[in-house]
Formats: C-alpha cells, structure tokens, sequence
C-alpha cells in the first residue's frame, strides 16, 4: 500500500512521520507529476485551505485531484484538509473539492486562542486523542455519510464511503488509530 499525501502546505510532514510509523509506503505530493506513479489513497492535512485552494490552481493540481476523488479515490482529509473536501461551508461561500455531503464551519472554535487538545471516543476506535488547531466542526451530514465522533455536541469525525475527514489534527498526537482506520478503510477492513 502507498498514501500520498497532499504537501502544498500545512502539517503534511507530521502526517508522513505517523504513516512511517505504520510502516506504510508514502510519498508528497507536490506537482502534478508527482500523481503519476501508483498510489492507495491520499491525504490532505491540515494548515490554511485558501492558500492550499490557490496552490492547487496555480500547481495546476486541482482538476486531476478532483478527478481521483470524484471517482472515488480513498481520501483522508484533517483540519483544512475537512475543508477541502466539504461539500458545504456554513460560514464560507468558496467550495475546493465538495466531494463529501458534509457542511463544515470554519474557525467553529474561534482563532489560535481557540486551539484546544482533549479525547473523545472514535467509532469503531475507542478513545483517541484530539489536537483542536482554529479549528472547523461539522455542522451538519447527509445521505451515507457515518458521524465517528462528536466532542461537546459538535461532530468532529465523519466518514462517507471512501473518505475520511476530521476537525482535528491526528497526526500531532503519538495514536497512530485514525490513521490506521484510513489505512483499513483502504484495505476494506472496516
């Protein structure tokens, strides 16, 4: 199995050190042509989406991304990266990928200040521990899409078919869990 993961910009490296740890293959994703080789799934970390949304199109990365994800491409997205594929933003007219019926809220938990670390049960998981960094929520899901976790009443995972995407940042944390999910979710194991 190798994951590529999406290196614009934001935490994409904390994202390849947790992967290492799982011994599985990776790789960044920073031009076009780095989508050539072959690869299982993709991750978009967290960091700033509009900067990211800008890079895809000057990278000219956004159309073959959308592409792999609308055709159902296992994707992983965490922070900025829940952004990206949100269908909807609640407090943002500008849509990235929109591939996940999902409406998110950016900021939901205020600016830096904000920022906040706690555990909350994940499903099929148990307990994990959550890194809040300006972070969105999702206010609300539709369709297939399975709510994982929820953290004062706020959704803060969800999964529909093929993609993940959190409010928080796994990859800041020791637990390898999230990310080894992804990875099971690759292999049809959950």
């Amino acid at each position: 199995m190798k994951i590529g993961v999406v290196a614009v910009q934001g935490a994409f490296i904390e994202h390849q050190r947790t992967l290492n740890k799982l011994n599985v293959e990776n790789f960044l994703i920073r031009q076009k042509k780095d989508l050539e080789q072959p690869f299982d799934g993709l991750i978009f970390p967290g960091g700033e989406s509009t900067a990211m949304g800008k890079l895809f199109t000057e990278l000219d990365l956004f159309e073959p991304l959308d592409k792999l994800i609308k055709s159902g491409f296992p994707v992983f997205g965490t922070c900025a990266g829940l952004i990206l594929i949100a269908e909807k933003l609640s407090n943002d007219d500008k849509k990235y990928f929109a591939s996940m019926p999902i409406t998110v809220k950016r900021n939901a938990y205020g600016r830096q200040l904000g920022s906040f670390e706690t555990k909350s049960a994940f499903a099929d998981i148990g307990e994990v521990p959550m890194v809040f960094i300006r972070a969105p929520y999702i206010d609300e899901v539709r369709g297939d899409t399975k709510i994982l976790a929820t953290v004062d009443g706020h959704i803060v995972a969800a999964r529909y078919h093929n993609q993940l995407g959190t409010a928080f940042h796994p990859e800041l944390t020791d637990d390898v869990s999230v990310h080894k999910y992804f990875i099971d979710m690759i292999a049809k194991k959950v």
